[in-house]
């Protein structure tokens, strides 16, 4: 596949409802969507997930559209790729900005399905015709965080998960487990806690939670093993892991018992798969994770959960969750608690343009020299 033409659209979506976590709360979310087209007019889409602001990893918005304008696009330019791997060691010539390689990665993988005739789970080699899914909760009163509880549960969700900070941590998980004492629970402190406060993740201990994700700093390996030491509950890394190599370590050091897999996180879906078969191979646990995507981004992952070690149900919920309407067709849906994978070539959505333009806030065309 050559490519010769390369589309950013800079898109903000207004949540349904705040969505607040240790760092902040969101009400509008920035897409980056990335369309390239090769010479047989084949077209690919991936989506850039950084927030406004650096809260999550050090990227933005702005950050991925600068490094896919000056840096990311001319090195897709520069010659044919003839399997969307081959980007992986293309891009290694720039540091981390792992999100802007991985929405670029991303479409011509896309692009990449499309012109084998497959769909995009297949061309990854994933296997399942429906994925498990579960839904994040973010820190809002007790009595609105019951409500919603009940009524994911009510939608079938598999998996609640709830976003956790010093001082709304034990006493609004207890309040949940009073009220559901069997549901599948989680808890993501965002890296919220230090090791200083092991006291209060070891009360966490007495609730069956099925994990805790990234309880301390979110470039950390060494102290999450020594915490992991001391606790029952599993610790789940998220922003520990940006590559094949952090997993490496952090499954040497015993830093976790599961690690959650995001697409944007690691740098595109083939450092995904690279993680997921090393999991595999340790026989440690991996879902995945989510970024409040939009469409595009969702169809990805829900393509990557299709690959045979994603054994927990993953952070993918209904477009209607987050958003009154999504931009592509048809929407992501749940039923009992199971997204049912797309039989059609690539992602398996169409993007619906009117949709985006009418969100757009900029947009601009990069077209291959002819020289």
């Amino acid at each position: 596949m050559q490519f010769h033409t390369v589309i950013l659209r800079y898109l903000e979506m207004e949540l349904k409802s705040p969505f607040t976590t240790s760092f902040g709360t969101m009400k509008t979310r920035p897409v980056l969507l990335v369309e390239v087209i090769d010479q047989d007019g084949v077209h690919g889409w991936g989506e850039g997930v950084a927030f406004f602001a650096p809260w999550y990893t050090e990227e933005t918005i702005e950050t991925t559209w600068h490094m896919l304008e000056a840096f990311l696009i001319p090195l897709l330019f520069q010659a044919p790729v003839y399997h969307p791997d081959e980007l992986r060691d293309r891009f290694s010539l720039i540091r981390r900005n792992c999100m802007a390689k991985a929405a670029l990665e991303g479409a011509v993988w896309d692009a990449f399905a499309k012109r084998h005739h497959m769909p995009l789970h297949v061309a990854l080699g994933g296997e399942k015709q429906e994925v498990d899914v579960g839904v994040s909760i973010g820190i809002q009163p007790i009595t609105n965080t019951l409500k919603r509880i009940e009524q994911a549960l009510a939608e079938g969700y598999k998996r609640i998960k709830i976003k956790i900070k010093p001082g709304w941590d034990v006493d609004v998980v207890r309040d949940i487990r009073h009220h559901f004492p069997h549901v599948p629970l989680m808890v993501d402190a965002n890296s919220a806690y230090s090791l200083c406060d092991i006291d209060r993740l070891k009360a966490l201990d007495d609730y069956e939670l099925l994990m805790i994700e990234q309880p301390l700093a979110v470039d950390d390996i060494v102290d999450h093993a020594k915490l992991q030491a001391k606790l029952q509950t599993p610790i789940c890394l998220d922003e520990s892991i940006c590559s094949y190599e952090d997993a490496k370590r952090a499954i040497e050091l015993k830093s976790c018992r599961v690690i959650n897999i995001k697409i944007g996180r690691v740098g595109g879906l083939t450092e995904a798969k690279r993680i997921h078969d090393l999991c595999q191979q340790h026989r440690i646990p991996v879902w995945c994770g989510g970024m409040l995507e939009g469409g595009v981004g969702r169809a990805h992952s829900i393509a990557l959960a299709t690959l045979p070690h994603f054994s927990l149900p993953s952070d993918t919920a209904a477009s209607a969750n987050y958003w009154e309407r999504d931009f592509i067709e048809p929407e992501v849906t749940v039923h009992r608690g199971r997204i049912f994978v797309q039989k059609q070539h690539g992602i398996g959505y169409a993007v619906n343009l009117a949709e985006v333009e009418r969100r757009i806030v900029r947009s601009k065309i990069y077209k291959r020299s002819k020289g």
